[in-house]
C-alpha cells in the first residue's frame, strides 16, 4: 500500500471571502504548501534542491476538482502521494479532507528544470526518497 504524507491546514479569516468560504485560489496554496511539507518529510527543500542539485521544481500542470466548501476555521488535512515518474517530471495525486470527507482533489504535474527552466533528469536521490510514497512501487 502506498504511503501518504499527510499535512494539516487550519482555515484563517485572510483564507476566505467575506462569507466566511475559502476563495479557491486558495486551495492551490494549502496544496503548495504540503508539497513543501512533503519535501521536508522525505529530508529535502525546495532550498536543498536548488542548492544540491541547481533545480528547481515546477507546476506544468494542474487539474483540480473542487467538491465541497471548506469555511472559516475548518481544521483540514491534505494527503498527498506520486501516481507516477518519468525522467524529468512526477505526478502528484493530492486530496483536500474536511471531517473525513474528500472536498479537492488535484493532480499536479511537476518538472525537474535546471536555471535556464528546461527540463532535466530527477536526481536519482530524489526518486528512491519518493519511492515509499509511490503508487507504482
Amino acid at each position: 500500500m502506498t504511503k501518504k504524507f499527510n499535512h494539516k491546514i487550519k482555515v484563517y479569516y485572510e483564507d476566505t471571502d467575506a462569507g466566511g468560504v475559502v476563495y479557491y485560489a486558495n486551495y492551490l496554496k494549502y496544496l503548495e504548501r504540503a508539497r513543501t511539507e512533503a519535501l521536508i518529510k522525505i529530508g529535502l527543500s525546495n532550498l536543498k534542491i536548488r542548492d544540491n542539485f541547481k533545480a528547481l521544481i515546477i507546476v506544468k500542470s494542474c487539474n483540480i476538482d473542487y467538491k465541497k466548501s471548506a469555511y472559516l476555521e475548518d481544521e483540514l488535512n491534505i494527503k498527498s502521494y506520486i501516481l507516477s515518474f518519468t525522467k524529468t517530471s512526477f505526478v502528484m495525486s493530492q486530496t483536500i479532507v474536511k471531517n473525513k470527507i474528500v472536498i479537492v482533489e488535484a493532480k499536479i504535474h511537476l518538472v525537474f528544470v535546471n536555471e535556464k527552466a528546461k527540463p532535466i533528469k530527477i536526481p536519482k536521490l530524489v526518486v528512491d526518497k519518493f519511492k515509499p510514497y509511490n503508487s507504482n512501487f
